[in-house]
């Protein structure tokens, strides 16, 4: 997976690939041939006592240091540059991605686990190719090269590479294999604690409403000793590794030493050939300590990729169109035929048969019990779902095949929770509409009973707004949706309870404004409040998911025991009837 991902991602920088490897092999030979010519300086130089021929070759020395130093620049800097790149592509990747799921795979993957993958995961494999690109593109060449030229010195006494090699590369093998399962556990495990952190930001009203607060601290205490108890796992075995690497090196050194002492002793090499020796297998061993590092850095880097390529795999439910349709006229016209919805697994369905039909200059109320299908139904005509059967229909086109701008263009939802971007009042209502004036913004502010209380702030339209609204209350929350959806003057308008958290009475005047302001849209809304729909043209009431009762306020109180359960749970019988 790993392989499969790089292969990928880094094709559009050959060329800086070809840069770090060309001058990573000219750096590493420019290494490798220095303990030769200090080998040379020793045994023609320092033992003949030529000061001349120590100069010469010293000046050779430093000429070979210039180069070696010149080319790791290059090589660094490049290697720096294609692995920053390689980031920022896999971040844009990934979020161009999750921009295209549905609500369905952002429930499946969770807010938590995605902001994981696109930051933690992703700087993973990053620090993996830095230091392919820095460290271990080397190692290879810096290994073979050695191997060569210390049998190039003294072939006997090199023979001792035989059995450092095979244990040191055993003990990294080991120690890697280990860590393995403890790196996809640790990533499982940022993705809890994201996920307790983000809750418990999130959720800090409630908590301090119902005096949480020791409860939160000790269940983010327990998913940060999980993270803990694994990342010390990790630790040891990183700790044990170095200790061991340099235990097979030290012993190594001392084994030079002591056979080539001998043989210096003996007369059979130079004193010169045991100090290259030394030096190409500490050289030897150090380039296997450089692909240590990425060995130890591989099997995370192997579950991010895995996680990566899970998030870029999965193909959303709610597909554009191959050949998107445009409506000729964009009247505002919605019906739902027959639709029925299912959500994955389940073994219920959601909404069963339900049939709708609404146009310009009408209001379409939806009343029914918690969890009947109401907001589902509005999130099928924005294709926020797709329907398991039946049609949702915009201007007569199956929005399915619509084109995704027509339908934005057409379809303006004002959620159960809205959501303000951080930002400014202004940026907010534009967000539909870029181009929209200052008049436009206030009026639209004016008729979402809006403009009293931006007109109050310092800023006006351009006081701050912090991530997600918190700095107003709920209540002016949902006016700036309501109006953010005005500026933006769609043909069909889907209000999911949107007047929830407004008095009676605002809600009452808001209501009167938008029939005045909207007079030529389709008007859908969804509420719990009974005042808020008693007057709209068509009311449709569901129970489990099924339509119960379709008509006037007056109608079904007669005909439909559902609305006229949820009526009078609210209103008393003269209120119902007035």
């Amino acid at each position: 997976m790993l392989l499969r991902l790089l292969r990928a991602r880094l094709r559009p920088y050959r060329k800086e690939i070809t840069i770090v490897v060309v001058f990573q092999f000219v750096q590493t030979l420019a290494t490798l041939y220095l303990p030769t010519l200090n080998a040379d300086i020793i045994d023609n130089g320092v033992v003949k006592g030529d000061t001349g021929y120590i100069a010469r070759v010293g000046v050779v020395m430093l000429g070979v240091t210039m180069i070696q130093i010149a080319c790791s620049i290059v090589a660094v800097y490049y290697g720096a540059q294609t692995s920053m790149a390689l980031g920022r592509d896999l971040r844009a990747a990934i979020f161009r991605r999750v921009q295209d799921f549905s609500a369905q795979e952002v429930n499946g993957f969770g807010a938590s686990s995605l902001i994981t993958r696109t930051t933690n995961d992703v700087q993973q494999i990053q620090m993996l190719v830095l230091m392919t690109c820095t460290l271990v593109v080397a190692a290879p060449i810096m290994c073979v090269g050695g191997i060569v030229l210390a049998l190039r010195q003294d072939a006997a006494l090199s023979s001792l590479l035989l059995v450092a090699l095979p244990v040191l590369i055993a003990i990294v093998g080991l120690i890697v294999g280990l860590m393995r399962p403890l790196f996809r556990a640790m990533q499982e495990r940022i993705d809890r604690i994201n996920q307790v952190l983000r809750e418990q930001i999130t959720g800090i009203r409630v908590i301090r409403a119902f005096v949480r607060e020791q409860h939160e601290r000790e269940r983010f205490g327990v998913a940060n000793d999980r993270l803990a108890d694994v990342s010390l796992r990790v630790g040891r075995l990183m700790a044990l590794m170095f200790p061991a690497v340099m235990l097979v090196v030290n012993l190594s050194s001392v084994a030079v030493v002591w056979f080539g002492g001998q043989r210096i002793a003996d007369g059979a090499m130079e004193v010169g050939a045991l100090t290259a020796v030394i030096s190409y297998l500490m050289q030897i061993l150090m380039s296997v300590m450089m692909a240590m590092f990425m060995f130890m850095m591989i099997p995370r880097a192997e579950v991010c990729a895995e996680r990566i390529e899970e998030v870029m795999d999965t193909e959303p439910t709610v597909r554009p169109p191959e050949n998107p349709v445009t409506p000729e006229r964009r009247l505002g016209e919605l019906e739902l035929r027959s639709v029925d919805f299912r959500y994955p697994g389940a073994e219920e369905p959601v909404l069963c048969d339900v049939s709708l039909t609404a146009r310009p200059g009408r209001t379409t109320a939806i009343i029914g019990s918690t969890g009947s299908g109401k907001t589902t139904l509005l999130n099928l005509v924005p294709r926020l779902f797709d329907t398991t059967s039946g049609q949702v229909l915009v201007d007569g086109v199956d929005v399915r095949d619509l084109d995704p701008v027509a339908l934005t263009r057409t379809v303006g939802l004002v959620p159960q929770s809205p959501y303000l971007f951080s930002g400014t009042v202004a940026s907010n209502l534009r967000y539909g509409n870029p181009d929209a004036t200052d008049e436009e913004l206030w009026r639209a502010l004016e008729v979402a009973q809006a403009r009293e209380f931006v007109e109050a702030m310092p800023g006006g339209l351009d006081e701050p707004i912090s991530q997600g609204g918190t700095n107003v209350s709920g209540g002016q929350r949902q006016r700036l949706a309501i109006a953010r959806t005005l500026v933006h003057r769609p043909g069909i308008y889907l209000f999911d309870d949107s007047f929830s958290a407004l008095d009676y009475a605002t809600d009452a005047r808001l209501r009167a404004a938008l029939a005045e302001e909207t007079a030529d849209a389709t008007i859908v809304i969804v509420a719990q409040r009974v005042n808020t729909i008693r007057d709209a043209d068509r009311i449709l009431v569901l129970d489990d998911g099924r339509v119960v009762g379709s008509g006037g306020h007056a109608d079904l109180m007669t005909t439909c025991p559902t609305y006229r359960e949820i009526v009078l749970s609210q209103l008393t019988e003269q209120e119902a009837a007035a």
